[in-house]
């Protein structure tokens, strides 16, 4: 049996499904390959699955098209999923709206259908610390509520929970969503902050520093992200009546996943400098509209699940990050 893995191409999702293959599980990717950042480094990241060793396919497709992924997935055993697939970026989804409708609502709904339909052992679906939105008790927590959502690709994310705490109700589908927290690493994103100062400062460009530079974030390493949605995928919730962490009495569980601390934006640039051997140029702005100040996980409910326990520093990951991107670059 297969794990059906979604947004194989992405950041979280090239390393996932490098993850699985390496402990002999089979994968099938699916991925778009859209072009909200350069798909030259998407399919760079399906090369190096290609080159792991392991039982990997890959198709192309849009999984908001429910003819297609049909299509695609007719005929292939899916025990488990892992629905990382969706359209990224706080500021884009005020620019572009219509695009997480597509992804992140139909998309979501058409992936909770494929599970449903199979009836799949669990599905494991992202989430993101975006959903607390303006929250000012620090830190978030699973149980606090999340009805004031600060841009569409939060709200996006609230109502994919929602969607799956339905379909736990009605059909009994074991998942679990995780609310990740500011993902850094090797094959990154280039709309994220990380690759974006990192670039700048090698190139002599100026930063932009938001909100004057009063901004705190919980940075989580991918190898860790990665620890716990692995715990996660092996670790269904029970379909017992008990309250789960997220409040569901039904098979299905929300948990934060960061490093439970909440960094100064500043701090993060200073390692950047050090790493890359530069100064950098901080050009200080107000804060961008859909931005919040500061995020902050309580990860105490996934680490008393599945024992999740961050391993990874800043100081420890900015330079690996930094290095991996000189080598991808040629920087």
């Amino acid at each position: 049996m297969a794990i059906l893995v979604t947004g194989a191409a992405g950041f979280i999702g090239y390393h996932v499904c490098a993850t699985l293959l390496r402990r002999g599980e089979r994968v099938f990717g699916i991925d778009n390959l859209n072009d909200y950042y350069p798909p030259q480094l998407k399919r760079d990241r399906i090369s190096a699955l290609d080159r792991e060793k392991g039982d990997f396919r890959f198709i192309e497709l849009d999984f908001a098209d429910h003819d297609a992924l049909d299509a695609a997935l007719k005929g292939s055993d899916i025990d488990r999923i892992v629905h990382l697939g969706a359209q990224a970026g706080v500021r884009y989804s005020i620019q572009n709206p219509r695009a997480y409708a597509h992804s992140n609502l139909i998309g979501h709904l058409n992936i909770l259908e494929v599970g449903r339909a199979r009836g799949v052992s669990h599905l494991v679906y992202a989430s993101s610390s975006s959903v607390y939105g303006g929250n000012e008790s620090l830190p978030f927590r699973v149980e606090d509520r999340v009805d004031h959502p600060m841009s569409l690709y939060a709200a996006t994310k609230k109502a994919d929970e929602l969607m799956s705490e339905t379909y736990a109700h009605l059909y009994r589908l074991p998942q679990t969503g995780l609310r990740f927290f500011t993902v850094y690493g090797p094959w990154g994103r280039p709309d994220m902050a990380m690759w974006i100062f990192t670039s700048k400062i090698l190139a002599g460009e100026p930063i932009a520093v938001f909100n004057h530079g009063a901004m705190k974030r919980d940075f989580t390493y991918i190898d860790d992200i990665v620890t716990g949605v692995v715990a996660a995928l092996d670790n269904p919730p029970p379909d017992d009546g008990e309250e789960k962490a997220g409040g569901s009495r039904g098979p299905h569980r929300l948990y934060n996943i960061g490093n439970h601390r909440a960094e100064e934006l500043g701090y993060l640039i200073d390692l950047i400098e050090a790493a890359c051997g530069k100064p950098a140029v901080r050009d200080y702005q107000p804060i961008q509209p859909g931005d919040v100040p500061a995020t902050y996980a309580d990860i105490s409910a996934i680490q008393r699940d599945l024992g999740f326990k961050p391993k990874t520093s800043l100081d420890t990951g900015v330079p690996r990050f930094v290095n991996w991107y000189r080598d991808y670059t040629g920087i």
